[in-house]
């Protein structure tokens, strides 16, 4: 840990990563400094988190008193806290000198399983009433959703005690076989000629040794009665709500088998989504309010992926201008915001996500963000946001509004001449829209995909012709091309972005210096809407040419007329 390193973590402040132990009062004892590693252990998250003894909860730097007689020695508070954890977690321990005061820095890797002081405490970060980072106890069902959101526990696959095979209802079974004859090519229509039990048994949710001996999660969700769902699931529930303003104009909530469910709340989109004909030629295209594809995706994602653990509804919120779905419990270990759209799919409930593939719902290859993503661009709509989200819960809000016809009557005409473009190429599309220019740095951001994957993707949309290049190296940006402003409607946007010309910005230079009498970069830069390196490239060109002289040298430099 470097000193400029550790300045940087305090000046953040404590976060659910990182945990201030001051000392300025009293030594921190032994017992709590392990309870507070067994907090920063068991929290989402897969990169490293940091306890900090010798900072106040302020941030102020009061330092770490010496422990156990060697203040030198950081081993043995590495190897005390080994002892005292259940499993031991290895630690490593430094002591940082920062304004003349010693920090003790201690790095806690993420850890696979839950874990535990040597006494049996179970404790983990969460925010706390008073909206900050806190260490709050875990009991058996938290332990649990810290298990299946790292991936060791499927909680769909638990047996529910007390549960029995009369607790599901036969409609259920058959909702299930409607699913598959309705939704032919992405189900599974071997599971059509089985019997209740035998589909039961197919997916996996029952457990049987001659008959029925336990009944797990995933079957009550999926095919268990009302009345069961509410004795042995209290912690599910469904509101679908339509608010206009402050008015809430529905608010249903629902306790149903999941398929009943979908059923339900794709009825309810139908009644509720309007469309726009466009004719691009001969074909009538319809662009709708809302994808039903990425709505159902994004629905099913909610239903399939909360920690059923947790207490509250999953929120299906219809707005005038947007859809908000939320859904209890935070993202699986490993998926973040910066990693959506490309890490390998992680259910935190694998066996109801399988359930849901073989019905047909939701998409085999379990791409389903990249789905509601895709849908979403495609409609001439702007991307969804993920940003709300947080270790609590997901949240995506899906924008309305009117939709960019010319950006469908776009991909419609690429399409009529064999070019579809991917879901990568639409979000660089739809950002140059918005946003009028790219970094090769910015359009790998945007598709999370490394810079070189990134800079092939561009170069395929140069060579359609949709964008072009302007710059070289670290000054090189991205913007739409002509023709596709034209088909945008909006030619007027090509020559805005395209700037002046490198002899109309020569001209432009030569003219300021005549008026002025000097220039600097600077003001070349403002001048003619350039970045300081490609305005400094256009003075150092006039300067070779002999038009101007330079005076000075690096920021102070300026320019004049050669005399």
């Amino acid at each position: 840990m470097s000193p400029d390193k550790l300045r940087r973590l305090i000046a953040a402040g404590e976060t659910l990563a990182v945990e201030f132990k001051g000392e300025a009062r009293a030594a921190l004892n032994d017992r709590d400094l392990v309870k507070t590693v067994v907090c920063l252990a068991n929290r989402s998250g897969n990169e490293p988190a940091y306890l900090l003894v010798g900072v106040e909860d302020d941030g102020r730097i009061t330092g770490a008193r010496p422990r156990h007689g060697d203040a030198t020695d950081p081993d043995k508070l590495a190897a005390l806290i080994a002892n005292q954890t259940r499993p031991s977690v290895a630690v490593r321990v430094e002591r940082v000198e920062l304004d003349g005061h010693s920090i003790i820095v201690i790095e806690i890797p993420p850890q696979q399983h839950p874990v535990a002081s040597a006494d049996g405490q179970f404790l983990r970060r969460a925010i706390g009433g008073d909206g900050k980072p806190a260490c709050v106890p875990m009991d058996a069902y938290a332990v649990q959703s810290l298990q299946s959101g790292r991936g060791q526990l499927d909680p769909s696959a638990q047996i529910v005690p007390g549960a029995v095979w009369q607790d599901l209802d036969p409609l259920e079974f058959e909702r299930f076989r409607r699913s598959i004859r309705e939704r032919r090519g992405r189900s599974d229509e071997t599971l059509l000629e089985l019997s209740d039990l035998e589909l039961a048994k197919a997916l996996g949710v029952v457990e049987t040794n001659g008959s029925v001996r336990g009944v797990r999660l995933a079957a009550l969700l999926l095919f268990g009665k009302e009345e069961a769902l509410r004795r042995f699931v209290p912690t599910h529930e469904v509101a679908f709500q339509a608010l206009r303003g402050l008015d809430v104009e529905v608010n249903d909530f629902f306790r149903w088998p999941l398929l009943r469910l979908m059923e339900e709340i794709e009825a309810r989109i139908r009644v509720r989504n309007r469309e726009q004909e466009l004719m691009v030629g001969l074909l009538r295209v319809g662009v709708p309010d809302y994808p039903e594809r990425a709505l159902r995706e994004a629905v099913a994602n909610a239903l399939i992926h909360r920690d059923y653990q947790r207490l509250g509804a999953v929120h299906f919120q219809w707005y005038s201008d947007h859809i908000e779905i939320s859904s209890p419990g935070g993202f699986p270990d490993g998926v973040r915001l910066d990693n959506l759209l490309v890490t390998a799919p992680r259910p935190r409930n694998p066996l109801l996500a399988d359930a849901f593939k073989r019905a047909g719902i939701v998409e085999r290859t379990a791409r389903g963000i990249d789905t509601i993503f895709y849908e979403q661009l495609r409609n001439g709509r702007p991307a969804p946001s993920y940003a709300r989200s947080d270790s609590a819960g997901v949240v995506v809000i899906i924008p309305g509004g009117e939709a960019n016809l010319d950006f469908v009557r776009l991909l419609v005409t690429e399409a009529q001449g064999g070019r579809t473009l991917g879901l990568d190429e639409l979000l660089i599309l739809n950002a140059l829209w918005q946003e009028r220019s790219l970094t090769t740095e910015g359009a790998a951001h945007l598709t999370q995909n490394p810079e070189a994957e990134t800079r092939a993707t561009l170069h395929r949309l140069v060579e359609a012709g949709l964008i072009e290049e302007r710059g070289h190296k670290k000054g090189r940006t991205w913007h739409l091309s002509a023709a596709t402003y034209r088909a945008l409607g909006d030619k007027a946007a090509y020559v805005r972005q395209r700037g002046f010309e490198p002899l109309q910005q020569e001209q432009m230079v030569l003219q300021y210096v005549e008026k002025h009498g000097r220039i600097t970069r600077k003001d070349a830069a403002e001048l003619c809407r350039l970045s300081p390196d490609q305005a400094y490239r256009l003075l150092t060109r006039l300067v070779e040419d002999g038009r101007i002289v330079r005076h000075g040298s690096k920021k102070g430099a300026w320019y004049e007329r050669r005399a």
